[in-house]
């Protein structure tokens, strides 16, 4: 197998998720002998157990409200029945239908595959199964994993990962943690009829997100009957007879019939041997790279969650394409992390790029912030409370429209299209200039003349 640089592949990637794909079909493109193994399914975290199941079981979600919706618009309804089995089976032939995708995606690039994990053995060389391969270059895109905190009786307890092959919707969930995950899986059990109480130690939803998008995300939730237990830690799950009961830091215990965690996720790194080969890994388990996605060994990369820089599917995409190209298409691509847009797929969602309102003072100086909070037009016939929220984050100096937060339907959507706005550096008087669409809620975004407050 070993070629005329005397290694066996080019580049060896492990890791088949979503930056590990693209790098190797990239490099393979440039004219490289490319490897690739993965120890689960071709696809990554993203396509197998991410963001397409969970955007999946989010749209039936939302049904629930729709139903209750079309009556204000003169529908009748009749009696509606749901069945988790028939969901999960229809997300399943998805899953494998992405899958087999991303198998030919790497066939018809001339990529080897190898269904095996993948450990280092030497600074060039990769254990994979029970075969030892070499490489000239090695990419690390090994993703990430959920943390679960180490409390007695976590073991009877779920992560996102096992959420999406539950036999039965459970018909009361705790879900513990505020992080976007937490409340997209408060939003899926709570749409589709479970009774759920989502515990979390700080005071307000969404850790990290932009002050407004928090307290609107918080009273949603509350708002939408998901019982919230703010400022609060689990100190033990103990399994009963009856179900799990959570033992708080304060107050009665709870019981429920599942406990999930989305208390946050970590590199996965552990047992990949990255000590034999000399790569320097940080404290928390990220690996440690450079704006070309090096690590502390020359000829060894990673991209994607492995490295903690920015854990979005499309940012290790992004990362992938760009170490290809750097490395075997001969374009320098630097990856640049600012003004990256993400979307919290929340009921309602929420759509966001740009700073905070809260961290902007210290990247841009002076802002002044332009806010919208209404009642979306379609509540206006159905009956329903849920407010939507438009800001904008401005630097005062320039005018840079510097943020952007979006809550209420279609948010991500919205922000996707402004987003190439904010990343271009575009000022507030061309936001003023365009015309808006009406009626939509993204008009807001362009006809908000008078800043709300400064700061600096």
């Amino acid at each position: 197998m070993s070629g005329k640089t005397g290694y066996d592949f080019d580049l060896f990637v492990i890791g088949a998720g979503s930056g590990g794909v693209r790098a190797a079909r990239i490099a393979a493109g440039h004219g490289a002998r490319v490897g690739i193994c993965e120890e689960s399914r071709v696809g990554g975290t993203c396509v197998i157990r991410g963001c397409v199941p969970k955007k999946l079981l989010v749209y039936a979600a939302h049904f629930a409200e729709d139903f209750e919706d079309a009556r204000g618009f003169g529908w009748s309804v009749g009696p509606v029945r749901f069945s988790w089995p028939d969901l999960i089976r229809a997300k399943d032939a998805e899953i494998d239908r992405l899958n087999q995708v991303y198998l030919r995606l790497l066939s018809d690039a001339g990529v080897t595959l190898f269904e095996e994990r993948g450990t280092f053995a030497g600074p060039h060389e990769i254990r994979v199964g029970v075969q030892l391969v070499s490489a000239k270059r090695i990419l690390v895109a090994t993703g990430g994993r959920p943390w679960l905190p180490d409390v007695p009786g976590v073991e009877y307890a779920i992560s996102s990962d096992e959420a999406f092959h539950l036999e039965a919707l459970p018909a009361r969930v705790a879900i513990i943690g505020g992080s976007y995950i937490a409340c997209e899986f408060a939003g899926i059990f709570n749409g589709l009829g479970s009774r759920v109480t989502q515990i979390y130690r700080g005071e307000a939803l969404l850790r990290g997100f932009d002050g407004d998008v928090r307290r609107v995300i918080t009273t949603e939730h509350r708002r939408k009957g998901i019982e919230l237990m703010l400022g609060r830690n689990v100190e033990a799950v103990v399994k009963t007879d009856s179900g799990l009961e959570l033992v708080l830091d304060r107050g009665d215990p709870i019981l429920v019939d599942q406990v999930m965690y989305a208390t946050g996720r970590v590199p996965n790194v552990r047992g990949l041997g990255l000590e034999k080969a000399g790569v320097e890994v940080r404290a928390d388990g990220r690996i440690a790279v450079d704006d070309l996605s090096c690590t502390s060994v020359e000829h060894i990369c990673a991209v994607g969650d492995v490295t903690s820089r920015v854990n979005l599917t499309p940012v290790a995409i992004y990362e992938g394409h760009a170490f290809a190209d750097t490395v075997f298409g001969g374009v320098t691509r630097p990856v640049n992390h600012e003004f990256v847009p993400s979307a919290v797929f929340s009921q309602p969602p929420v759509g966001t790029v740009g700073y905070a309102e809260e961290m902007a003072t210290h990247h841009v100086g002076p802002v002044d912030i332009y806010l919208s909070e209404f009642r979306p037009m379609k509540h206006t016939l159905s009956g329903r409370e849920e407010k939507a929220l438009m800001k904008l984050v401005v630097a005062r100096d320039t005018q840079q429209v510097v943020g952007i937060h979006v809550v209420g339907p279609d948010a991500p959507e919205i922000v996707q299209g402004f987003a190439v706005a904010v990343k271009s550096g575009l000022t507030k008087d061309r936001f003023d200039r365009t015309i808006g669409i009406h009626p939509t809620a993204a008009e807001e975004l362009v006809t908000m003349k008078t800043p709300v407050r400064s700061h600096g």
